[in-house]
């Protein structure tokens, strides 16, 4: 069957036996167009992506609707959900999922959000991470420009489309990785992962969490246990990095505590600072009673 031209996907959408308007084109992937469109069924609007290979193969196909049950199967706030998924009259396979309203974590780290709310968010990708993970899903691609920040702050990690399933007997069929490919982005995918290995876990998203969590410190001034939990998510040895995504999200939660982190041995000195800054009311407080208590001896004396 001929596959329309995507400037006709406006009639395709809306041509009977579809229930979706298209309004406009939100952007394009390696092997999909993701579309703006109204549900005239549920009067919303849903976010589709069409599968627009120039070739498309089964292999393409099988590939697409996997990505679409990886999604559905990882039922989480921090994950976007899917919605729908079909065959359009063309023969193209589309899946519809939440429309996210928002910006993308890097447009939202520019618009000059402070450290803590950038860890936080952190903190929220981590989250359905390890959610994830603890469904034998790996994304594979993670950064900031697949991590959705919504307009009430809701964080959400999207395109799954080259995420692998552990043990998955269809993997290596459906994502034709058994030949060594490279799948990922540089500056964010593991060194495994751009050595083309076909045997990478868990560890390969908690290096490029890693590479994620440098990119929000940047442009910030942070002390050295912050720049130690990214160092030891992005150690070039898998066996060296964080055992767990839980493990990362523990370390930035005690860093925003104020507490010592594993990533990080801190000497007395930085102890005793670190005390300090974390119970400076309380070092205050202490401070004004024995300077009242010194004004005090001294105006008895008079």
């Amino acid at each position: 069957m001929k596959w329309l031209s995507d400037d006709k996907l406006a009639h395709l959408l809306g041509v009977v036996g579809t229930k979706y308007a298209f309004v406009k084109e939100l952007g394009r992937g390696g092997m999909g167009t993701v579309y703006l469109a109204e549900d005239r069924e549920l009067d919303r609007l849903v976010a589709i992506k069409v599968l627009s290979a120039p070739e498309v193969t089964d292999d393409l196909r099988r590939r697409m609707i996997r990505e679409a049950q990886i999604i559905a199967r990882l039922e989480h706030p921090g994950i976007v959900p899917v919605h729908d998924a079909g065959t359009l009259p063309d023969g193209r396979i589309f899946y519809a999922m939440k429309y996210v309203r928002g910006s993308r974590l890097d447009e939202y780290t520019a618009q000059g959000a402070s450290l803590n709310d950038r860890l936080r968010k952190f903190q929220a990708v981590c989250d359905a991470v390890a959610f994830a993970h603890a469904h034998g899903v790996i994304h594979r691609d993670l950064k900031p420009q697949n991590i959705m920040i919504g307009s009430f702050g809701e964080v959400l990690v999207m395109d799954w489309g080259v995420a692998k399933i552990r043990e998955d007997p269809c993997q290596s069929a459906v994502y034709n990785t058994s030949d060594g490919t490279i799948i990922g982005t540089r500056d964010y995918m593991s060194p495994e992962q751009a050595r083309g290995e076909i045997e990478i876990d868990e560890r390969a998203d908690i290096y490029s969490l890693g590479a994620v969590l440098k990119f929000l410190l940047n442009d910030q001034k942070v002390g050295k246990a912050a720049k130690a939990i990214s160092a030891k998510a992005m150690a070039s040895v898998p066996g060296d990095r964080y055992a767990s995504t839980a493990e990362l999200s523990a370390d930035i939660g005690r860093l925003l505590d104020a507490e010592s982190v594993s990533a990080y041995r801190e000497n007395a000195l930085e102890k005793t600072w670190r005390w300090t800054a974390k119970n400076r009311f309380l070092v205050l407080l202490v401070l004004a009673y024995l300077v009242m208590r010194i004004f005090l001896i001294f105006t008895s004396r008079r």
